[in-house]
């Protein structure tokens, strides 16, 4: 499947302009191959609010209003999204991540680990499991921005058949080692396809710093856009290239395999509290 990763500027408090900047960008995408494309983080809403009252009126149910609009979207131009916003539960805000196709919502992610820092101060941890979805062609899991530091996401998604990890983000200053070298790591480790999509621009005294890439499962970067300007970047996930996760570098003499490797019953005191 041909995928595409827009690297862009977002307003905060702006979601109808956004929204229609993303339409822009899928059907430029779209029109060059990809049938699946990854917004950054909080692309609908931004991120940098002050409070969660000054944010909480911009969350939203899923499905919702941008998750209709995305469904004529991806209807129109027969293609998949998946792109963060700010979701709405009663009281609580989650920092969210929504995968939507011609059909409308296919599934939606509740970001796990919270930084300090913009919106996440304020959200909720979210409160479901990591999941895989089957778009035909490949199968895609979603993290978002710094879930992508803890490598136990990635592995359960990895284990439950995900040829795709997704990680829309909004990478600030201090944050260069991510793009450098910890997500060509979750590829490399979990032999997946990998998509990190960050975005760029100043938004109240945050430089995005871009840097979004898409990854083969051996690590190698298919595209990196390696500056804080706009940009589309373009990859393909191959499901040949991850689901057989066996290495063979020398036929009977050196041999390896991420998953048949693993001894789980040395790894409890990941899992545990303290």
């Amino acid at each position: 499947m041909q995928i595409a990763g827009v690297q862009m500027d977002i307003k905060i408090m702006e979601p109808e302009l956004n929204l229609e900047n993303m339409e822009q960008e899928i059907r430029e995408t779209t029109s060059n191959g990809a049938e699946l494309t990854i917004f950054p983080e909080c692309a609908v809403t931004g991120y940098c609010f002050s409070s969660l009252e000054e944010a909480m009126p911009w969350g939203e149910s899923i499905p919702g209003a941008s998750t209709e609009f995305m469904t004529r979207v991806c209807a129109e131009t027969k293609s998949y999204v998946v792109y963060g916003t700010l979701e709405k539960v009663n009281d609580k805000l989650f920092n969210a991540c929504v995968l939507v196709g011609p059909d409308g919502v296919i599934g939606s992610y509740r970001k796990i680990h919270l930084p300090f820092l913009g919106i996440d101060r304020f959200t909720t941890p979210g409160d479901r499991p990591f999941e895989v979805y089957d778009l035909g062609k490949i199968k895609v899991g979603m993290n978002i921005c710094y879930d992508g530091s803890f490598p136990e996401s990635s592995r359960i998604m990895a284990l439950d058949g995900a040829d795709l990890v997704v990680l829309p983000t909004n990478w600030p200053p201090g944050a260069e080692t991510f793009p450098k070298y910890i997500v060509n790591t979750r590829a490399v480790e979990n032999k997946i396809f990998y998509a990190a999509v960050n975005r760029v621009g100043l938004e109240r005294g945050f430089q995005f710093i871009g840097g979004s890439k898409i990854i083969s499962p051996n690590g190698d970067d298919q595209h990196f856009a390696d500056h804080r300007e706009y940009e589309i970047l373009y990859g393909k996930v191959i499901p040949e290239d991850t689901r057989n996760k066996r290495i063979v570098r020398v036929p009977d003499e050196h041999e390896i395999h991420r998953f048949n490797d693993r001894h789980p019953e040395w790894y409890g005191r990941i899992s545990t509290e303290e």
